[in-house]
């Protein structure tokens, strides 16, 4: 791990606590982790046990008094004036019944209080969004103005944006461009949070795009510096995705995907075609929408009370009357019906695909497109153009030559697309 004091600044409104007392969690919490640290991934030094508990030197070397006082760690050397330490044979056994409790050994989680606050400071009600930003931020996809005009008033809102229209036009990408006008905006995530001694992951490398600058010397590194999340879920949305996860070996909590998505975009696409039932969707999204907190449950029975500080982004291709009722239509400010193109729209689409691909076309082919598309279909849907040179392309490579897009190309892919006309 390098060195956070060879680290570029960057401002943040988080400082390194110095004291056990400045972490915001038990001191039990910290010794624990620091035993187990040892145990996992020992002998270390002291510097790098700080790092790795993302900790200052000063609060580490107060853990490592207790641990030594207690025999339950050892100097085995020194190394630039820092003491290396070992674990002893009453340490280890101290680490394995720990570890058999709970697994968790990474980063110091910061506490429940601090990250509902932070959450409260970087909430996505105060970003500001101008035409200019999302007109660069749309300016790969061929949309009117109409629709870019309702996209930047409902990411204005910083609430809830309801997408719907028939398949194929568009809304997945849609709904995955409104994510990237707010990740230009950067938050701060914490590796994890600590809640009466249990511990709930946050942090997830795969969600969470961590900016390329580390963080100062300065900054507390239980927090990561990232654009502001996006999370996508689609059909394998279950209700367990939706609660805290305790799994039952590691003995410690994944943080549901709206928690991983606070200060973000999350996506509900296909809604209405998860596994978990419409209803049981907004029944327990209502108050969340409404009140902008959520409510989660410890294996325990605790319930815990987070912020529901998210831009939530709902795509369908079903009607709307049909999949939801009055109360919670009413709480998505913001619904957008994106449909079919039109004959130009589509033609600028095609080219810009053609053009991705480095294809050649003629001229004419894009004045007859339209009307062989339409011969096979009752509406004219962006994603035809991407498909059709798809299958130009594939046809090509099986056949050894070059692509080109000609009438002959565009009806050969349209026959091997389309279902026929029954």
């Amino acid at each position: 791990m390098d060195d956070p004091r060879n680290s570029k600044s960057i401002d943040g409104p988080l400082h390194k606590p110095e004291t056990v007392s400045d972490v915001g969690v038990p001191q039990r919490v910290l010794d624990d982790l620091a035993l187990k640290a040892l145990h996992l991934f020992g002998p270390l030094s002291l510097l790098e046990l700080s790092m790795h508990m993302r900790l200052s030197l000063s609060i580490v070397e107060e853990l490592f008094v207790r641990m030594r006082a207690q025999h339950l760690c050892e100097v085995t050397g020194m190394s630039h004036n820092v003491s290396d330490i070992a674990i002893t044979s009453q340490g280890r056994s101290r680490a394995l019944e720990l570890l058999s409790q709970c697994q968790y050994a990474g980063a110091t989680p910061v506490s429940l209080e601090s990250y509902v606050k932070q959450v409260h400071l970087q909430s996505a009600r105060d970003i500001e969004v101008h035409q200019p930003d999302v007109e660069r931020a749309f300016a790969h996809l061929v949309l009117d103005s109409r629709i870019l005009s309702q996209l930047g008033t409902g990411l204005n809102s910083g609430t809830s944006i309801f997408l719907y229209g028939p398949t194929g036009v568009g809304k997945t990408v849609i709904a995955e461009t409104l994510s990237r006008v707010v990740a230009e905006d950067k938050v701060w995530i914490p590796y994890a949070v600590e809640v009466d001694g249990q511990v709930i992951t946050v942090y997830d490398p795969v969600v969470h795009k961590a900016v390329a600058e580390p963080v100062t010397w300065e900054s507390d590194w239980r927090w990561v510096l990232c654009d502001r999340p996006a999370v996508l879920v689609g059909g394998e949305l279950t209700g367990e995705m939706l609660n805290l996860q305790f799994n039952p070996i590691t003995k410690f909590y994944v943080g549901p995907v709206q928690m991983k998505a606070n200060n973000g975009v999350l996506i509900i696409d296909d809604f209405g075609r998860q596994r978990l039932q419409p209803e049981a969707l907004l029944n327990r999204w209502i108050v969340p929408l409404d009140r902008r907190t959520d409510f989660l449950n410890l294996a325990g029975g605790k319930t815990i009370e987070i912020p529901f500080e998210i831009l939530v982004v709902f795509a369908t291709n079903l009607d709307p009357s049909q999949l939801l009722d009055e109360a919670f239509l009413r709480r998505i400010h913001t619904k957008i019906k994106i449909g079919e193109v039109s004959d130009g729209q589509f033609q600028e689409i095609f080219r810009r695909v053609a053009s991705e691909h480095a294809l050649e076309y003629d001229v004419e082919v894009l004045q007859g497109l339209v009307d062989v598309i339409r011969s096979h279909s009752d509406l004219l849907r962006p994603c035809y153009a991407r498909d059709l040179v798809n299958q130009i392309r594939w046809v090509a490579r099986y056949e050894g030559r070059k692509p080109y897009i000609n009438r002959a190309a565009v009806m050969r892919a349209a026959e091997a697309y389309f279902l026929p006309a029954s």
